[in-house]
């Protein structure tokens, strides 16, 4: 009682990861689209994320290694294993560096929603004084290379996030009981089922799972501290999840009208409910923005060092190296507004086949009594996770045949 946050573990990361500018655009689009209708589609992407993310820290707490360095020993040595490990290498390395620059993005959106463009012009050229202030602090607290410093910075831009949407919601003074109805009852609107997938879809990340293994080692040393690890993640996917709704609360307000994303929502909401929206919305955007923006390069990190066995911890030389080459991209795509749109689409189709892949794995390493020993999936949780999977199979599907234009 005397240090209430000397359990919060890397769930903290885990959930500003998954709450990233691209959150938010959906749920923002979710909301004025069907209003509460959908708030189910939020509850059920909590409990899948809740299972996968508790399935992946299980691994790495027991096996004190990351995601990718266990599927690199356990997976037979041949074709199957470069696969597979080519597969995460192509997805969340080359993946995280192209969707890295949409991150950096949003946070800039979420500054200029306070105010100032923080255009800058410099040798005729127009750059985003924002994006390289963004990619500033990403870089200073990644290079610092300390956990514990990590932890403690996201924790407050969760706190500020959960406040900033939240607070906004209550703003709209949204009606509890069609609030709960929304989130309890399964609702189908015409033209909800892709909104619906995509609601899911960007709650349950495949990156975040690699993170989550690697941190968790990091917090925690021994399998006695399995049940603190499992609050963790419970709570802060729950915390994350609650942010989510809060934007679709929020954006429900404004049914009707034509927003493209969270800066219209800032926009759309300060003639009815006052200045206090628009600062929130802003302060909320750019806490999802820099978050993404840390936790993007740091699991690409993780990832390259568990594949290609690196070794090293986090101020090791490869290690950094990863990362900066990650952060870097993204900042020049954010400040000189390049739109990578194959590289995108190559990192799409790769996290399409990513997520039933490693949700499959998951499922495989979660009852290796080699393993896991006394700490495998009861037949409860491999049920759960069978249904899990399912749903991922259609997210991949989803994922790649939007990409090709089918959907």
């Amino acid at each position: 009682m005397r240090n209430p946050f000397k359990n919060i573990g890397p769930g903290a990361l885990v959930a500003a990861a998954f709450i990233g500018p691209g959150t938010v655009t959906v749920c923002t689009l979710a909301g004025i689209q069907f209003g509460f209708s959908l708030l189910w589609a939020m509850t059920l992407s909590i409990i899948a994320t809740i299972i996968l993310q508790e399935t992946a820290s299980r691994i790495g707490l027991v096996s004190q290694k990351g995601l990718s360095q266990v599927l690199r020993d356990e997976l037979p040595a041949g074709i199957l294993r470069k696969s597979v490990l080519g597969l995460v290498l192509a997805a969340i390395v080359v993946g995280n560096a192209a969707y890295e620059g949409g991150n950096i993005s949003g946070g800039v959106l979420g500054l200029q929603a306070l105010g100032s463009t923080g255009i800058l012009e410099v040798a005729g050229y127009a750059i985003n004084g924002y994006s390289l202030l963004i990619g500033a602090i990403a870089f200073i607290l990644l290079y610092i290379g300390n956990y514990k410093v990590l932890e403690k910075v996201f924790l407050l831009l969760v706190i500020l996030m959960s406040l900033s949407f939240v607070i906004t919601a209550i703003l709209t003074g949204p009606q509890l009981l069609m609030v709960l109805k929304g989130a309890l009852i399964p609702q189908f609107p015409d033209g909800s089922i892709l909104m619906i997938v995509a609601l899911v879809g960007t709650t349950v990340v495949p990156y975040n799972l690699f993170l989550h293994a690697s941190l968790v080692n990091q917090k925690w040393k021994d399998r006695s501290e399995l049940s603190a690890a499992k609050k963790d993640t419970i709570v802060a996917v729950i915390l994350g999840g609650l942010v989510s709704m809060s934007v679709i609360i929020a954006a429900a307000a404004i049914t009707g009208q034509e927003v493209d994303g969270a800066s219209g929502l800032a926009q759309s909401l300060e003639p009815l409910y006052g200045s206090a929206a628009r600062y929130c919305i802003g302060l909320g955007l750019f806490a999802a923005g820099i978050t993404s923006a840390i936790t993007a390069p740091l699991a690409a990190a993780y990832v390259a060092q568990g594949c290609l066995n690196l070794g090293g911890d986090l101020k090791s030389r490869n290690f950094r190296l990863v990362w900066m080459l990650v952060l870097v991209l993204g900042v020049g795509v954010a400040t000189f507004g390049i739109k990578p749109i194959e590289i995108i689409q190559f990192a799409q189709v790769a996290n399409g086949i990513l997520l039933p892949v490693i949700a499959g794995i998951l499922i495989w390493l979660a009852n290796r009594s080699t393993l896991l020993g006394n700490y495998q999936n009861s037949k409860l949780k491999n049920i759960i996770s069978v249904c899990i999977l399912i749903v991922t199979l259609i997210l991949g599907a989803r994922a790649i045949l939007s990409v090709f234009g089918l959907l």
